[in-house]
């Protein structure tokens, strides 16, 4: 009996096997890879192949990704046109994420997920309230990716708002008001006054305050005009100045620049000139509006002066009315 297996092939086989061997890789894994193949496509040539071209064009769509680090460059280079101290918050925050967080620089954008994210928040930074800003930093940088194709979704919209725990408002006290003014009239002659002034019985922002030229002071009608590339928000206002603001700046010099060159550096020396070895931020404005408040009683034109865009943040922790005293003098 001829046991010979018959070992001829096609011309058809043959030629699959040429075109299997073209492509350089085991024509048995070449063949498992056709099955594979074909079971997505459910055994049918057309999905199967739509099923391949899909897959190919899904593969280069995430391929289309960028490392955190080049994200953030980017996200930076995108906000060149903001202000400077906005430019500075926004790499302060990222660097600290990429120092504190081990190797998120590297990592690609379109893998990271929320509950990475969350976890780098609480890696970088201490308190709740460096975890809100970070947090509104990482997402303007998940936008610029968006917006390159760099990624699909913002994850931090997944990642809770950490819990900010209220606390009293600190205000000055009405010695510790006169403590800082005198020390303000002795300074450098008196050079950091009109700043002082501004910020003590207008609420106006330390940057706010640097911004601003004695063009934008009008005595005559009292009045200061804040300009909206002066403003923290971006949007102008005008404020009110009262008696005992206006009594401060007829005393000074209208020439020159209002802040001195430095002005941040001379107006922590002159805290420290008045004693004040720990400075609460904002706590001038916060002395501003809870006398203003307390006696003027009118939130509606409180939040028109401050530039807030709703009364919602005066009315819940903004101000400090126990602790306000003799306020009528505050405004003669």
């Amino acid at each position: 009996m001829n046991t010979h297996k018959h070992t001829d092939v096609t011309k058809k086989e043959q030629a699959a096997i040429e075109i299997l061997n073209s492509t350089g890789i085991d024509i048995i894994e070449a063949a498992l890879i056709a099955k594979t193949a074909l079971a997505a496509g459910r055994g049918q040539i057309q999905r199967t192949m739509k099923c391949i071209h899909t897959g190919e064009e899904e593969l280069k769509r995430q391929e289309n990704t960028v490392t955190f680090k080049k994200a953030v460059e980017a996200a930076l280079a995108a906000r060149k046109d903001c202000r400077n101290r906005t430019k500075q918050d926004f790499r302060y925050i990222t660097t600290r994420f990429l120092k504190r967080c081990k190797n998120l620089a590297e990592r690609k954008m379109r893998s990271l997920k929320s509950e990475e994210c969350a976890r780098y928040l609480e890696e970088a930074f201490d308190t709740p309230c460096q975890k809100v800003k970070a947090r509104r930093i990482l997402s303007g940088v998940f936008s610029t990716a968006i917006k390159r194709g760099w990624c699909d979704e913002n994850p931090i919209k997944n990642v809770d708002i950490p819990k900010l725990r209220e606390k009293t408002i600190e205000i000055l006290s009405t010695s510790e008001i006169e403590q800082l003014l005198h020390s303000a009239k002795e300074y450098h002659n008196g050079k950091c006054l009109a700043a002082v002034g501004m910020m003590m019985y207008a609420g106006i922002r330390p940057n706010e305050v640097s911004r601003l030229n004695w063009e934008d002071i009008d005595l005559e009608n009292k009045s200061i005009c804040i300009l909206p590339q002066h403003s923290k928000t971006g949007g102008a206002r005008m404020v009110t100045i009262y008696p005992s603001l206006e009594k401060l700046l007829s005393s000074c010099k209208a020439v020159g620049q209002i802040c001195p060159t430095q002005w941040l550096k001379h107006w922590r020396n002159l805290r420290k000139q008045a004693g004040f070895q720990h400075w609460q931020p904002d706590v001038l404005r916060h002395t501003y509006a809870s006398y203003h408040l307390k006696h003027f009683r009118n939130y509606a034109e409180l939040q028109y002066e401050t530039g807030h865009r709703d009364s919602n943040l005066l009315r819940t922790r903004y101000v400090n009315l126990k602790g306000v005293h003799n306020e009528a003098d505050f405004w003669r």
